[in-house]
Order: structure tokens, then C-alpha cells, then sequence
């Protein structure tokens, strides 16, 4: 790329990033997440429900009816752990201080176990998300609310047993607006 583009590109990303608060076309932002609630394996005459936590961080970008967003999650449910990265899609209300929303994300479990000793294969993983996002008006931090179903098909398979997946929590997420 040419220096002429390099410029244009960077001067385009300064001016529609903007600060929080500044109504710009749209914000890029950073956070962090934590959720709680269960999680239940299920196969053919095996069912298992633990609780559950997990543990994230999200990037992504914030335009007034939709929101994009890359996220990464380290789940602990009892004997499982595993790692997840997801992409999500977000459809919101453009209302002022208080955004309800709705979301999907499709993704990956890269890596993880069940009783330290089974690994879990990588697989695709599914979600939904129903919660609401306040604005914080004298600082750059949007705090969201939410709760998420996440569904994964044949984590693993032990002597025939391929056993599902499904985590339901709810989450509090903070997110930095640039």
C-alpha cells in the first residue's frame, strides 16, 4: 500500500472512531466479562449439570443499531474447562442511556478438558445473547447485562459417547469505548 492510502486510511479511522461521547459513526471498544450459571453435558443416557463460570474479553465495534464484536471466554464448569473464541453479532435500540439488545455469535471451542484427563475436541459453538447496555455519560464505559445460551454438538468422544454441550449464564460485561 501506497503511502497516499496508508494516510487516507488512518486519517478515515480517526475521524469516524471519535471519542465516547463525541457521535461518531461508530465506536471501537475493549472489555472484559465475567458470567455465572450452569452448564449440562447430555448424550444417550448421560446427563451431567454442574455450575458454571466464565471468564472473557471482547473487541469490537459499536455503530447506533448494530454491534460487532470478537470475543475470547475461558469456561470452568466443575470437571470441564475449556477456551472459546467467538464472533457476535448484536441488534440494539438507539435510545440514549439505557440499550436493550439481542445477539448471536458463532465460533470455536479451541481447547479444553472434562476431568483432566478427556480432551475436548475443537468443535463449533453456537450463541444467544438477550440483555442491556447503560451508558455511562461521564465516562468512556458502556456496562452490559445479559443473559447467553451456548451450545456445542459432540465435545468429545469416549468409547462411543459423544456428549453435547449447553452453558446458560448470566453476565456482566464492561466494555472501554476508544
Amino acid at each position: 500500500m501506497n503511502l497516499k492510502y496508508a494516510g487516507l486510511f488512518t486519517a478515515a479511522i480517526i475521524g469516524f472512531s471519535g471519542a465516547a461521547n463525541a457521535n461518531a459513526l461508530f465506536d471501537v471498544y475493549a472489555g472484559a466479562m465475567v458470567g455465572v450459571g450452569g452448564a449440562t453435558m447430555f448424550a444417550k443416557d448421560v446427563d451431567k449439570t454442574h455450575s458454571a463460570q466464565s471468564y472473557g474479553a471482547v473487541v469490537g465495534i459499536d455503530i447506533p443499531v448494530f454491534r460487532f464484536e470478537l470475543e475470547y471466554d475461558y469456561m470452568h464448569a466443575d470437571s470441564i474447562k475449556m477456551h472459546l473464541g467467538m464472533i457476535n453479532l448484536y441488534a440494539k435500540m438507539p435510545l440514549p442511556a439505557v440499550k436493550p439488545y439481542i445477539g448471536v455469535g458463532i465460533g470455536n471451542i479451541f481447547s479444553g478438558t472434562d476431568t483432566d484427563f478427556v480432551d475436548i475436541d475443537s468443535v463449533a459453538a453456537y450463541q444467544a445473547m438477550l440483555g442491556v447496555t447503560f451508558d455511562i455519560p461521564v465516562l468512556p464505559i458502556d456496562v452490559d447485562i445479559e443473559g447467553r445460551a451456548l451450545y456445542a454438538a459432540d465435545i468429545y468422544d469416549v468409547a462411543g459417547l459423544k456428549p453435547d454441550f449447553l452453558q446458560y449464564e448470566a453476565r456482566l460485561k464492561l466494555r472501554y469505548v476508544f
